[in-house]
């Protein structure tokens, strides 16, 4: 069932178009998540949904009612930013009961959603502290609890964990990914984070000059991005120029350089500029003289779980990454030889091509 929808959402700033003519519709309980660079408009987006940036153009509708022009406290919605927005004079506690003392619950209410607010976001025992003496961590927790405490009919996450360091960042998206789950609470999260993104999200509006330019499951919009700015910010990438030789209904054949590319499931105009490409994870190393392509290490770089090399090559360099198995890769200087998986090769129009990411 659809829950929000945003029909033709425009804003200008003079001549200037930070959202255009957005349309998205958001499932009850279903966990969306804004992708974007800086400038991309999903910010914006978010203070449109939240009422303190009115549309130019378009409209908003929540559970059946238009709330495009309702004043943001009048729409229920509960917003964490990416400062927390936490009074320092107030306890945890009177943190996360001011909402609801604004919304005129009774006191005895406001104690018992406090304290369940404080449960759910395993900070029970805290409510008399003040933000100053939390962590991080417990902060952002805080700022979801007072968010969730008056019961909102939609979550709002403006780049919220963008303030912890990467292992707690790490751990906060599960945890407000388990509690999003356990509310069943329809959520949008604004981020410029991939891995953020493909975390906690059921899908990825993956945004572009004020558009969104794909959504998709987080594995959809990966492994079979619609553009080369999508394939781009969804990891890194490595794209070949070439330009279709063959074509039958099973596959396109593309000439690289000197090379023959096989991309099946693929249907392309004869002699078509494109741009083949594959990410690194589904290159591997063979033996020398063996493979698809011969070349050389250039560079390697160990990042615990895994390597990231640089290959040198006759299509130039490549970028590969192989699971830390517990036996280094060849070193750099050493003569290797790469292969792929004809199924793991992506074709994309050459509009606006890449070289390597």
């Amino acid at each position: 069932m659809v829950f929000l929808t945003l029909e033709g959402i425009v804003k200008t700033y003079g001549s200037f178009r930070a959202i255009d003519g957005l349309n998205l519709e958001v499932r009850h309980g279903e966990f969306i998540a804004l992708l974007g660079p800086s400038g991309c408009g999903k910010t914006t987006t978010l203070q449109s949904i939240a009422g303190f940036v009115q549309p130019t153009e378009g409209r908003i509708v929540l559970d059946g009612r238009d709330i495009t022009h309702v004043r943001p406290e009048q729409r229920g919605l509960g917003i964490v930013f990416q400062s927390y927005a936490l009074f320092p004079h107030m306890t945890v506690a009177q943190n996360i009961s001011f909402g609801l003392e604004m919304r005129g619950v009774p006191k005895a209410e406001r104690s018992k959603r406090v304290d369940e607010a404080l449960a759910l976001v395993r900070l029970a025992g805290l409510g008399e502290r003040y933000p100053k003496a939390l962590s991080g961590g417990q902060r952002q927790r805080v700022a979801i609890a007072r968010a969730l405490a008056i019961r909102p009919n939609l979550l709002l996450l403006d780049e919220p964990m963008s303030n912890l360091d990467a292992k707690l960042r790490e751990e906060m998206h599960i945890e407000l990914r388990a509690i999003q789950r356990e509310l069943g609470i329809t959520t949008i999260l604004v981020t410029h984070d991939q891995v953020e993104a493909m975390t906690m999200s059921d899908r990825i509006a993956v945004m572009q000059k004020g558009r969104i330019v794909q959504i998709d499951t987080p594995y959809e919009a990966y492994e079979r991005p619609h553009s080369p700015f999508a394939s781009a910010f969804l990891g890194k990438t490595n794209a070949f120029a070439g330009a279709v030789q063959l074509r039958n209904d099973r596959c396109c054949h593309v000439q690289v350089q000197d090379t023959l590319m096989h991309v099946p499931h693929e249907d392309r105009a004869l002699g078509n500029d494109v741009n083949v490409y594959i990410r690194p994870e589904k290159i591997r190393l063979v033996a020398v003289g063996s493979g698809r392509l011969a070349g050389r290490v250039r560079l390697r770089v160990f990042l615990g779980n895994l390597w990231l090399m640089a290959v040198e090559s006759r299509l130039g360099l490549v970028h590969m990454t192989q699971p830390n198995l517990g036996t280094p890769p060849p070193e750099e200087g050493s003569e290797v030889g790469l292969d792929w998986a004809d199924d793991d090769l992506r074709l994309l129009d050459r509009e606006v091509a890449h070289g390597h990411v």
